[in-house]
């Protein structure tokens, strides 16, 4: 859904970057927040689980006890989803004023590459990670994560200069310093991530008998 509204809005603002307005750029933002809310919660209840599971938790699990493990685990994740809501959510609705849609909606078609990392934990759950299927998933994963979260920030740094007559390189200077400095903070997370996709492809197609190098 926010890849095909993030299409649906880019794609609609083409012609100037900057004040281009698309009716789904405000419609959706509300919309997204109540998930990664759900989200965080959904997480939570599967950390449980797998603690249930695994027999490090048997029975229900002290409260505080529980949530610390859990934040120790998912540090990154939520901190990412909370800075969805307190940030990201204020800023696409009352900072902007009505200026970017067509940002707006390339930053909601990075989700694109989710459906793909949702498909290659079930495939490992369903104990299918060495099928063609996985292959063929982690190709996948690995492009649309490339293209739509690692590639997206040079990509609007281009547009924003071909709007504004400045080359890529000049963009950087042109902008206030907290513009560049939110783009690196949105960028670093994902770089992480797309080292530790690139490491699992890797494992995924070695070739058999290769040994990864001692540490």
């Amino acid at each position: 859904m926010a890849s095909t509204a993030g299409f649906i809005i880019s794609s609609s603002c083409q012609n100037n970057v900057i004040d281009d307005r698309h009716w789904l750029a405000w419609a959706y933002p509300p919309l997204a927040v109540p998930y990664f809310v759900y989200d965080v919660y959904a997480m939570y209840l599967c950390h449980l689980c797998r603690a249930q599971v695994k027999g490090h938790a048997p029975g229900a699990p002290a409260p505080p006890r529980a949530a610390a493990a859990f934040l120790r685990q998912e540090l990154l994740m939520v901190l990412h989803h909370l800075a969805m809501v307190l940030v990201c959510f204020p800023v696409a609705t009352l900072w902007r004023q009505g200026k970017g849609d067509f940002f707006l909606g390339c930053l909601l078609m990075a989700e694109l590459s989710t459906p793909f990392v949702c498909l290659g934990k079930v495939l490992i759950l369903f104990r299918r990670q060495h099928t063609a299927l996985h292959k063929l998933n982690a190709v996948a994963l690995l492009l649309t994560f490339l293209g739509c979260r690692v590639l997206l920030f040079p990509y609007l740094y281009w547009r924003y200069g071909r709007h504004r007559g400045l080359s890529l390189l000049r963009v950087p200077a042109a902008l206030p310093p907290a513009y560049n400095a939110a783009a690196a903070a949105l960028a670093a997370p994902q770089l992480y991530w797309f080292g530790l996709i690139c490491r699992g492809t890797w494992r995924l197609f070695r070739p058999a008998g290769s040994q990864p190098r001692p540490p």
